[in-house]
């Protein structure tokens, strides 16, 4: 036995006996549990006792059922009755008619209505995943832009959005005629790929899903450039990846429209990702002097506290009743170029 330290069975001893409280520890914490689950008229004098003499338990117990209560909320999809709906709508078409410079951010939310899954909705990618079952991969090459994509085309065309910047990889926004100048795709597009080694770097835009040999930190597409020879690699931004490319991500003109903007739409994003990206909401500036935020979600958001308005609705029928209030026709999708 060293110097000071202790025997092995008085080592053994000591593990036991802090075995012994923790497993006690627990089992008062499974009491305590059981009896808060009772409604107070229904618990003994004893089980009061218990819980007066837990009170650092009861404390435990009681946050964490708040921070789950506080969770199911948060995940619970809430939709405003249709005279509140159109109630808002007014005030967003305000919004819209009287902004200087409104930038539209969009998420998954919008392309749900093309059967592309979401990601945080009741039967979103990660939603489904943290339950264990499995996610169908979609043909996304056969989906078409919907109404909200082409109401913010058309919006663009009448200069009342200056850009659009964009979460969204399925490159539907570009398909519903919105200039590749006024969007930018911060995750990227999978219908593109791209020669880094050609300056410019050189620009593929296929009809086909470029991505089917891609992943994390794995970009290259199997294919070359045709005029250097080069791999080509795709331009999506996985999680955990820092995106670099200047196109199609556009984060110059995503950072300069956010700087002007006084106005800005948020369209189907949970915002989860897009609130990491402080240079998006001006947060440099005072709060007097922020771009004022409007959001269409049916889900809880971290900016909704920041919001002048929240409206709780799909993205599509919000749309349809915005460009109906402002008088603009939303224009039909045409695969023929």
């Amino acid at each position: 036995m060293a110097a000071g330290g202790l025997s092995r069975s008085e080592r053994k001893a000591a593990e036991r006996v802090r075995r012994l409280r923790e497993e006690q520890q627990r089992e008062r914490l499974r009491q305590v549990s059981r009896i808060l689950r009772k409604a107070a008229a229904e618990r003994s004098a004893e089980e009061g006792r218990l819980l007066a003499e837990s009170e650092d338990l009861v404390t435990e117990l009681q946050g964490r059922s708040r921070r789950r209560e506080g969770l199911k909320r948060r995940l619970q999809e809430v939709c405003d009755d249709p005279e509140e709906l159109r109630r808002k709508v007014r005030e967003l078409a305000g919004a819209v008619r009287n902004a200087k410079y409104l930038v539209v951010y969009t998420g998954a939310g919008i392309s749900t209505a093309a059967s592309i899954p979401d990601y945080r909705g009741p039967n979103g990618v990660w939603t489904l995943l943290r339950k264990g079952r499995s996610v169908s991969a979609a043909d996304l090459s056969e989906a078409e832009p919907t109404l909200t994509h082409m109401s913010i085309a058309r919006l663009h065309e009448q200069r009342l959005v200056q850009h659009v910047v964009s979460q969204n990889c399925d490159g539907l926004h570009l398909r519903s005629g919105l200039p590749r100048t006024a969007i930018s795709e911060l995750h990227g597009n999978m219908y593109i790929e791209v020669c880094t080694s050609c300056v410019p770097n050189r620009e593929y835009v296929r009809v086909f899903d470029v991505t089917e040999r891609t992943a994390l930190h794995r970009h290259q597409t199997g294919r070359a450039c045709h005029k250097c020879g080069t791999q080509l690699r795709d331009t999506i931004v996985h999680f955990g990846e820092r995106g670099t490319l200047g196109q199609p991500l556009n984060w110059e003109a995503a950072t300069e429209a956010a700087s002007k903007a006084d106005t800005i739409l948020c369209l189907g994003s949970s915002l989860k990702v897009l609130k990491k990206y402080p240079r998006l909401w001006c947060m440099t500036k005072p709060p007097s002097r922020r771009p004022k935020l409007y959001i269409v979600n049916l889900q809880w958001t971290p900016k909704d506290d920041w919001a002048a308005l929240k409206l709780h609705g799909k993205c599509d029928d919000v749309m349809r009743l915005l460009m109906d209030e402002l008088g603009l026709e939303i224009p039909l999708y045409s695969r023929v170029l």
